[in-house]
C-alpha cells in the first residue's frame, strides 16, 4: 500500500490504458530521451475510484480519472504551456530521477490537484480514455495556435494507432470539414473509419496525394510518413503538427520544402489542461470507447505487451485491475 502524503489522494486503480510509451520502455528500455535506471511501474492512463481522501472532499468510492502531471518550476516565457517547464513529472515516466513511479498498481497516491471526479454518466472502463484523448486535443490546439482552423480544413491523420484514432475522433467531434487517415494495416485503417474518417488510405499499395491537406497530425513518428507530410501532402502554407515520438537521432524531414512552402511546423507533447474536455467528450460520444479493443490481465505482461504491439490484431489495449471485478 503507497504511501499518503498530506495533500494526497489514495486511488483504487480499476483500469489503466497501455500507451505507445509504455511498449517503448518495455521493448527498448527508453522513450526518446528518456531511459529507464532504475525498475519502473508504467501507466499513466488509469480510471478508478477514491480509495481515501484524508480532507474529506472526495468520498470514498467517487468514481476518477487522473491528470498524470506535476507541473516544475515557475519559468519566465512558459507561463502557458506549464507542461514544457524544467522539473515536473509524469505518472510511469523515466523522465525525472528517481523515475516517477506510474499507476499500473492496485493502489496509487497522487496529489489531490491531479483528481478529477467523473460525471455520472461516464462509466469508469470509458473514462480510462480520458488521458490519450487529451492528448490528441492538444494536437489540435497546436494546429489552432498556429492559426489553422480545423473545422473548416482538409485534414491528413497519419499512422492510426491508439492516438491516430483518438485524433480522429477528437476531429470529428470538432466538426472537421474532411478527414483522411493513412496506415498500412488495413484493421487499424477500419478503426479509423468507425471514428469519422472519410477517407482510408493504404500507403503501401497507395501514395498520398500532392498538395493536398491544409493541416496533417503525424501520429506514426515514423520517418517516411514524416517526410511524406511535410514534402508531400501538405499544400503550400499547410500546418505539420508532430504527434508521434520520434528517437532523439532522428533527422526525417528535407527542410527545402518547409521553406519553399512556408510550411508551418509544430510539435506537440503531452497536453495542459484539455483532461477536463477530454472527460466531457467521452461523456457526450460514447461511440469513442470502441477504440479499446482488448482488456487483458496485468498479470501476463508478455501477452500483454505483445497485443499491444501488434496493430493488425489490436486498437487500445487496457488492463482490468482485480480491483475492477470486485467494483
Amino acid at each position: 500500500m503507497p504511501e499518503l502524503h498530506e495533500q494526497q489522494v489514495l486511488i483504487r486503480v480499476d483500469y489503466v490504458g497501455i500507451c505507445g510509451s509504455d511498449l517503448h520502455y518495455y521493448r527498448d528500455g527508453a522513450n526518446g530521451d528518456f531511459r529507464i535506471r532504475e525498475p519502473l511501474i508504467p501507466g499513466h492512463e488509469m480510471s478508478g475510484a477514491v480509495a481515501f481522501d484524508p480532507s474529506g472532499g472526495l468520498a470514498v468510492g467517487t468514481p476518477v480519472t487522473v491528470h498524470p502531471a506535476r507541473w516544475g518550476r515557475p519559468t519566465e516565457g512558459l507561463e502557458k504551456a506549464p507542461h514544457l517547464r524544467p522539473g515536473g513529472s509524469y505518472l510511469g515516466s523515466a523522465s525525472t530521477w528517481p523515475h516517477t513511479q506510474g499507476a499500473l498498481a492496485e493502489f496509487i497516491a497522487v496529489d489531490r490537484a491531479m483528481v478529477r471526479a467523473l460525471p455520472t454518466e461516464l462509466p469508469i472502463r470509458r473514462a480510462v480514455l480520458a488521458e490519450p484523448l487529451a492528448v490528441a486535443l492538444h494536437a489540435i490546439e497546436q494546429a489552432r495556435s498556429v492559426g489553422a482552423v480545423v473545422e473548416s480544413a482538409r485534414i491528413l491523420v497519419s499512422g492510426v494507432g491508439p492516438i491516430g484514432l483518438l485524433t480522429v475522433a477528437a476531429l470529428h467531434a470538432a466538426g472537421a470539414a474532411h478527414i483522411t487517415v493513412t496506415d498500412v494495416v488495413p484493421e487499424a485503417l477500419e478503426r479509423a473509419a468507425e471514428q469519422g474518417a472519410a477517407v482510408c488510405l493504404d500507403v503501401s499499395k497507395r501514395s498520398v496525394p500532392e498538395n493536398s491537406f491544409d493541416v496533417v497530425f503525424e501520429c506514426s513518428g515514423v520517418e517516411a510518413a514524416i517526410d511524406a507530410s511535410v514534402s508531400r501532402a501538405l499544400r503550400p502554407g499547410g500546418v505539420h503538427v508532430q504527434v508521434g515520438m520520434v528517437s532523439p537521432d532522428s533527422r526525417p524531414v528535407g527542410l527545402s520544402r518547409v521553406i519553399s512552402g512556408e510550411i508551418r511546423l509544430v510539435g506537440a507533447f503531452r497536453f495542459i489542461d484539455e483532461i477536463d474536455a477530454a472527460i466531457r467528450l467521452l461523456e457526450s460520444r460514447p461511440e469513442i470507447e470502441k477504440v479499446i479493443t482488448h482488456e487483458l490481465d496485468p498479470e501476463d505482461p508478455a501477452t500483454l505487451f505483445d497485443t499491444a504491439s501488434n496493430p493488425r490484431l489490436s486498437g487500445k489495449v487496457i488492463v482490468a485491475l482485480p480491483t475492477a471485478a470486485a467494483s
